[in-house]
C-alpha cells in the first residue's frame, strides 16, 4: 500500500545536539502479502552475584526529540507515502509543532540477541536462516553485534558491517542450558551505546520467557526507557500443553509485547518456525521504511523526568484502520 505525494521538510539537525526519542512506525505491502551456572569471581554463583543498576537515566542535552514513527494496515502491511499532515505529535498530551519530517533510509545499528537454550534445539535451524534472511535485505552501510544467549548471554561478535561474519559465528551456536533473557537483553542494551549510527535496535529471537536470569523485568524495562534502542521480537511460542512450562516461560508473549511497545518496536509471534524467514524479512524491510518525526519540546524544563510521546494517525480520505507504532516517552535532560 502507498500514498501518493510524498513531502519532505528539509534537514534540520545542523546544530541541533538532538535525542533519538525512538518511535518507530512503518508500514509497506509487498505483491505478495496477504490479509491474513559457573561461577563468578570469588567462586560465589553468578545467580547471586548481580550487576549494578543504572540509577540515572541515559541522557544527552537536547533541542529537538526525533520519533522513528511506522504505520500499518488492518492487514500488517506497511504504509508509505504520509506526509506531515498526516501526523500529531503530544508530548505530556500537549500538542507540538512538528519541525522536520521525512522518511529515509538511513543505517541502522542492530543488536542481534539468538536464543540457543536447551528449547530451542528444534528451532536452531530455521532461526538461523531467519537471521541470514534478515540480512540479506539490509542496508549496506548497517552494522550487527551478536548475542547468544542460553544459561547467560555472551557477545559473540562486536559491531561490524560484515555480517558474514555473524552468520559462521551462528553455524557454531549448539542448543544447550536455560533461558537468561532478562540478561541478554539488558547486556544488549549496554553493548548498543558502542553503536555508530543514530538508530538503534535490538533483534531477540527467543522461544519463550525468562527463566534463568540475575535481572528483573522492571529492571530491563527501566534500562529500556533509559535507551534510545528499539525492540523487535520474534517469539517462536508453542501451546502451552505441549510441554511443561514454567510461569516465566508462560509470560514470555506478553513481556516481549510489553517491551517493543514501549520502545517503539513491535512483537511478531510465530507458532510455525517455517515462518520465521518471512518474518525477519518483514523486519528488515520495515526498519527500511521509516518516518522520522522532529519537535522542539515546548517543554523546557531539565527536571530529568519521564516524558508520555503520543503520535496520532490523520488518516486520508479513503484510508481507515491504520495502526500507529511508537516510542512510549523518553526522559528529560537535567541540565
Amino acid at each position: 500500500m502507498s500514498l501518493s505525494g510524498r513531502s519532505r521538510s528539509p534537514k534540520l539537525i545542523a546544530a541541533a545536539i538532538i535525542l533519538l526519542a525512538g518511535l518507530r512506525f512503518s508500514v509497506l505491502a509487498r505483491p505478495e502479502d496477504s490479509p491474513g551456572s559457573p561461577n563468578g569471581p570469588g567462586g560465589l554463583p553468578i545467580a547471586v552475584r548481580k550487576p549494578p543498576i543504572h540509577t540515572a537515566p541515559i541522557q544527552v542535552d537536547v533541542n529537538m526529540v526525533l520519533l522513528n514513527v511506522t504505520v500499518t494496515d488492518p492487514w500488517d502491511r506497511l504504509v508509505t507515502g504520509l506526509e506531515p499532515g498526516n501526523f500529531e505529535v503530544f508530548d505530556e498530551k500537549a500538542e507540538q509543532h512538528i519541525a522536520s519530517f521525512s522518511s529515509e533510509d538511513a543505517p541502522v545499528s542492530v543488536g542481534l540477541i539468538f536464543d540457543s537454550s536447551g528449547s530451542m534445539s528444534d528451532k536452531i535451524q530455521k532461526s538461523e536462516e531467519a537471521v541470514l534472511q534478515f540480512f540479506k535485505t539490509s542496508n549496506p552501510q548497517d552494522e550487527f553485534m551478536l548475542i547468544n544467549l542460553s544459561d547467560r548471554p555472551r557477545v559473540v561478535s562486536g559491531f561490524t558491517s560484515k555480517f558474514e561474519n555473524l552468520q559462521n559465528n551462528l553455524l557454531f551456536v549448539k542448543p544447550g542450558g536455560r533461558t537468561a533473557l532478562f540478561d541478554a537483553i539488558y547486556l544488549g542494551l549496554d553493548e548498543m551505546k558502542k553503536a555508530t549510527t543514530s538508530r538503534k535496535v535490538l533483534l531477540v529471537i527467543s522461544d519463550g520467557g525468562d527463566n534463568h536470569s540475575r535481572y528483573t523485568a522492571r529492571d530491563v524495562k527501566r534500562a529500556l526507557k533509559e535507551s534510545d534502542v528499539a525492540i523487535y521480537a520474534v517469539g517462536i511460542f508453542e501451546p502451552i500443553a505441549s510441554r511443561g512450562r514454567t510461569a516465566e516461560e508462560i509470560d514470555g508473549p506478553n513481556l516481549l509485547t510489553e517491551l517493543a511497545e514501549v520502545s517503539g518496536g513491535r512483537m511478531f509471534a510465530v507458532d510455525d518456525a517455517n515462518e520465521l524467514p518471512d518474518i525477519t524479512e518483514k523486519i528488515s524491510v520495515e526498519l527500511r521504511n521509516t518516518y522520522v518525526i522532529g519537535y522542539q519540546p515546548s517543554n523546557l524544563l531539565r527536571d530529568g523526568r519521564w516524558r508520555r510521546t503520543k503520535v496520532k494517525f490523520l488518516p486520508p480520505k479513503g484510508f481507515s484502520d491504520l495502526q500507529v507504532h511508537a516510542r512510549a516517552g523518553y526522559y528529560a535532560p537535567t541540565r
